[in-house]
């Protein structure tokens, strides 16, 4: 049962990180790291997932849904800003206004 949940968190996070790289391509790092961040995120997901649950609970769904919920996480960390418009900055932040 754990190999079967390994695997297949493997494979949903391999899928994903594949998804996002395609997608995000721009936004994202070289599409090696996304796909190792994606499949180390779901393996540590499924991990994360199967020890919160704790023994007698062990259902593939909830384990899946982890991985994949904190690959995504990991992945979104990964994201840089869009290249756009930038706003320029008027005033420097946090400064107060002189009375003159």
């Amino acid at each position: 049962m754990l190999l079967m949940e390994a695997l297949g968190s493997a494979l949903l996070g391999l899928a994903l990180s594949a998804t996002a790289a395609r997608a995000l391509a721009q936004r994202l790092p070289s599409p090696r790291t996304v796909l190792v961040s994606g499949v180390l995120g779901a393996l540590f997901g499924a991990y994360l997932t199967h020890f919160a649950l704790g023994p007698g609970h062990n259902t593939l769904t909830a384990t899946f849904v982890g991985a994949v919920l904190v690959s995504a996480v990991v992945l979104s960390l990964l994201l840089r800003p869009a290249a756009g418009p930038r706003r320029q900055s008027h005033g420097t932040p946090f400064s107060l206004p002189t009375r003159g």
